[in-house]
């Protein structure tokens, strides 16, 4: 039997909560949507009618879906080439969710996707349901089958877990514009000193190519070691365009609320670098180029006018 209109219309104004609590706890748009799929998929073979509160079990059905998805994908990270990132989004993706508030922007952002690898299923669960939609303890009790009081303990554990990343800085449009002609700059001067100068001491750099792309095993830590790779990433070779496939242009944006800098090649997107800014400084620099986690953002960029690149011809 056909769904009735009003059914599919109901999963359709859930639909984009739906997607925005799916991308924060998996750190995957792709997954996101299969889960969210799949979420409609039981929507349909349940009865509508008997369902009381069709938002709070949309919410149940995704999050435990979510929730398998995590604990397979732990398995699945053991074997993973290199260092795995989460999937970037750019500003204005409606994946992003809602950015009421510091807590709801800080839930999205790339560092904190990065600091919820640390917690466990249940752990993430809970922080993204209270800390990024206000869900209150008795909800979440009820969508993973626990205590209130079990609800607030996960909460509490997951909060620490996370409290060391937290000193991030929020960045408007116009500032991460700016950290990033910085930045570049910087990295295309040659010298390595213009680069220490906008890096914390204890500065990483991670990159994630997931075996398709190369990219280094081991990130790199402190403040010399990351100043020259960055110095040696943007200094033109051809070996480098050989494995690029040309010399892309660089181009200033925000992802996941983070100052980022775009590689662009004949129109798609080959790499989002994150900067994690504090007011110290740059603390991070995390690299996405494998190709599956860059599908989203190629499709969103090629159906927006993004402006002059930052840099052209890099390599």
């Amino acid at each position: 039997m056909a769904p009735r209109t009003s059914d599919v219309n109901r999963f359709l104004a859930a639909k984009p909560r739906l997607e925005a609590i799916a991308y924060r706890l998996l750190g995957s748009a792709s997954e996101a949507e299969d889960l969210v799929q799949e979420t409609y998929l039981r929507w349909q073979d349940a009865d509508p009618d008997r369902i009381e509160v069709p938002e709070a079990w949309l919410t149940k059905v995704l999050t435990n879906l979510c929730l398998n998805q995590l604990t397979s994908a732990r398995a699945r990270r053991e074997t993973y080439v290199g260092q795995w990132l989460p999937e970037p989004l750019l500003a204005g993706d409606p994946m992003l969710g809602p950015a009421d508030t510091a807590e709801q922007r800080e839930s999205v952002s790339y560092a904190m996707l990065v600091l919820l690898e640390r917690l466990s299923p249940d752990e993430r669960a809970v922080y993204v349901l209270r800390e990024a939609f206000g869900y209150p303890h008795k909800e979440i009790a009820e969508i993973l089958d626990v205590s209130e009081a079990a609800s607030q303990q996960i909460l509490h554990r997951a909060r620490k877990h996370v409290a060391a990343g937290r000193a991030r800085r929020e960045i408007d449009e116009t500032a991460a514009r700016r950290i990033v002609d910085e930045f570049i700059a910087a990295a295309t001067s040659g010298r390595t000193e213009p680069l220490v100068a906008l890096l914390t001491q204890d500065v990483v750099a991670v990159g994630d190519g997931g075996g398709k792309v190369p990219a280094r095993a081991k990130g790199f830590a402190g403040v010399k070691a990351v100043a020259a790779f960055l110095r040696g990433m943007f200094t033109p070779g051809r070996a480098k365009r050989e494995v690029v496939g040309g010399s892309p242009a660089m181009y200033a944006t925000t992802a996941n609320g983070e100052p980022a800098v775009v590689a662009v090649l004949d129109g798609r997107v080959i790499g989002v670098m994150c900067l994690e800014v504090t007011d110290d400084g740059i603390v991070a620099v995390r690299s996405q180029i494998n190709p599956d986690k860059l599908e989203r953002v190629t499709e969103r960029w090629a159906a927006a006018d993004h402006g002059e690149p930052v840099l052209r011809d890099v390599y």
